[in-house]
């Protein structure tokens, strides 16, 4: 699996989150995951050393030697961590590059934001597969992640959770928590995500959104319901989303 031929035509992935870090072989033709997965409980207190060991303990799992993709809950530029949500705030400001790496004898790592690495997948080889121009995908859970592509092209590190609408941060208003918090029908909350893609076509006029998270995979239950312009799609890879994001990641530079 180390070798030059096998690294072209594989990756393999990691989707650190806040309950589990999963991560498998992709085959990066097909966008599908070659065996099975392997997934860990996310230790806690979820440390940059302790997150970084038990995704060391995932690829020697598999045995692999070869480049590596690493989804991150946050925002990540050059590889230095921003933000920690579901992480421990020990984090900011952490080489994730340089620590991961660190535990798997200096394998080449990157690291990407999980929400970006989802909408990669889903472009390249789920519900966007088919769709030129630009597509955004929106994780709808705890909060609202998003990933931005132009042909291809990940914008990264975009936060269009934290757009304020109508005097809230669109998470705070349509986020699924929020429906599951107030105990809302799927018609009440539907309005309330009208209201944030309503807000997000205005400013950027996508070509497709693409509706992630748990709650995507209900998506007839409210996709039916919006009443925005441009169409909506629920995610196709749902939990592999992140590991092939990764693993593309791991293959070739996906945001320029």
């Amino acid at each position: 699996m180390s070798s030059t031929d096998s690294a072209q035509r594989r990756g393999f992935g990691i989707d650190v989150g806040g309950s589990g870090i999963k991560g498998g072989i992709v085959d990066l033709d097909t966008g599908a995951l070659i065996g099975d997965r392997i997934k860990l409980l996310t230790p806690q207190p979820a440390t940059p050393k302790a997150v970084a060991k038990t995704i060391a303990e995932v690829v020697n799992g598999f045995g692999w030697t070869g480049p590596l993709g690493v989804t991150y809950p946050g925002v990540v530029t050059h590889g230095v961590v921003q933000t920690a949500a579901n992480v421990d705030k020990a984090w900011i400001g952490t080489n994730a590059r340089d620590v991961i790496s660190s535990e798997l004898n200096g394998q080449d790592v990157t690291v990407l934001n999980d929400a970006d690495a989802a909408g990669l997948a889903e472009e390249r080889y789920g519900a966007g597969k088919d769709n030129s121009g630009l597509v955004i995908l929106l994780t709808f859970g705890t909060g609202i992640g998003s990933a931005v592509i132009h042909n291809g092209t990940l914008i990264p590190n975009t936060e269009l959770g934290h757009v304020e609408v109508g005097g809230k941060e669109a998470e705070h208003r349509a986020a699924s928590s929020v429906k599951e918090r107030r105990g809302w029908s799927y018609e009440k909350w539907t309005k309330q995500v009208t209201k944030v893609l309503i807000a997000i076509e205005n400013v950027m006029w996508p070509d497709l959104f693409i509706a992630g998270g748990g709650i995507s995979r209900k998506a007839d239950k409210w996709v039916p319901l919006l009443e925005n312009r441009i169409p909506v799609v629920p995610a196709a890879l749902l939990n592999t989303a992140g590991i092939v994001g990764a693993a593309m990641a791991s293959a070739t530079d996906v945001t320029h």
